[in-house]
C-alpha cells in the first residue's frame, strides 16, 4: 500500500470541511490515539479551519489549537452520519451536530505548536511552481531528482506515485543528479506534477505509465520498465531506461 500523496489529503481536507464552524466533542477509542490527548485538548473546541499542506493534514481550533494528522502508510479520514456504528477502533472522532469526522490508522497525530516547515505545496491555489524550481535548484548538485522531489522541505505534497509519473512525462531519469537537470526540465517536471496531481485531485484519474508497472513495456518507446529502491528510505523509484536520460 503506498503512502497517501498531497492530492489524498487535499481530498481528506474537502471531506472534512462540513465541520467547519462547528463545536466538537471529540473521543479516541485507539490506545495509540489516546496516548496523544489530541481528544482531550480539542473536546468542545469550535473547528475553525481544515487545510491540507503538503502530506499533512491541519485542523485549527479555536484557541490556537493546531491538531497535525499524517496518514502514513495505513490512515484514512471518513465523514459518517453521527452515531454511525463502527468496526475497531478509531485514533480519533470529531463529532458534530449530525456528522462526525472518523480517523482510523496513521502514523502521526499530535498537538503542534506550528505547522511543519515545508517546501511550498504543490496543490497550492496558487502554487509557487518558480519557488519549487529554485528549492531544487539550490539544493545539493549531487543528489538525485528522483530523490530531491520527494524531499518535503523543497516541495511538499508529491509522493512515490507521481514522482515517477512526473519524471516520465518530462522525459528525466530519476538518478540524475541535479546538476546535469537544466532549469527548462525541472519547469518540466515539476509542471507534470502540479497538473497530474490537480487531475488526479479534481476526479480525472491520469493515466499511470509507470508506477508498478516494473518488467513491462514503456508505452512511449516500448522498453522494459526498471525499478530499485532510492535514497535513505529506500523507496522504490520507476524508470524508463529507453526514453528517461
Amino acid at each position: 500500500m503506498r503512502v497517501p500523496e498531497g492530492d489524498s489529503l487535499h481530498r481528506a481536507a474537502r471531506l472534512l470541511q462540513p465541520l467547519v464552524g462547528e463545536r466538537l466533542a471529540a473521543e479516541s477509542p485507539h490506545p495509540r490515539g489516546a496516548v496523544t490527548r489530541v481528544a482531550e485538548r480539542v473536546d468542545g473546541r469550535t473547528l475553525e479551519a481544515v487545510e491540507a499542506v503538503g502530506k499533512n493534514l491541519l485542523l485549527r481550533f479555536e484557541g490556537g489549537v493546531v491538531v497535525r494528522s499524517h496518514l502514513g502508510m495505513t490512515g484514512r479520514w471518513r465523514l459518517e452520519p453521527a452515531g454511525y456504528p463502527r468496526h475497531g477502533l478509531p485514533w480519533l472522532v470529531l463529532r458534530g451536530r449530525d456528522r462526525e469526522a472518523v480517523l482510523v490508522g496513521g502514523s502521526r497525530l499530535q498537538i503542534v505548536a506550528r505547522p511543519p516547515r515545508l517546501g511550498p505545496d504543490i496543490l497550492a491555489a496558487s502554487p509557487q511552481l518558480d519557488a519549487i524550481v529554485a528549492n531544487l535548484r539550490a539544493a545539493a548538485p549531487e543528489r538525485a531528482i528522483g530523490e530531491a522531489l520527494l524531499d518535503q522541505r523543497l516541495v511538499s505534497g508529491i509522493g512515490n506515485v507521481w514522482r515517477a509519473e512526473a519524471l516520465w512525462t518530462a522525459r528525466v531519469s530519476p538518478w540524475r543528479p541535479l546538476a546535469r537537470v537544466s532549469t527548462s526540465e525541472l519547469e518540466s517536471v515539476v509542471g507534470a506534477a502540479h497538473e497530474l496531481m490537480r487531475a488526479a485531485l479534481d476526479g480525472r484519474r491520469p493515466a499511470r505509465h509507470l508506477y508498478r508497472r516494473t518488467g513491462r513495456a514503456c508505452r512511449r518507446c516500448g522498453t522494459p520498465i526498471s525499478s530499485r529502491g532510492q535514497g535513505e528510505a529506500n523507496r522504490t523509484a520507476y524508470w524508463c531506461p529507453g526514453c528517461q536520460t
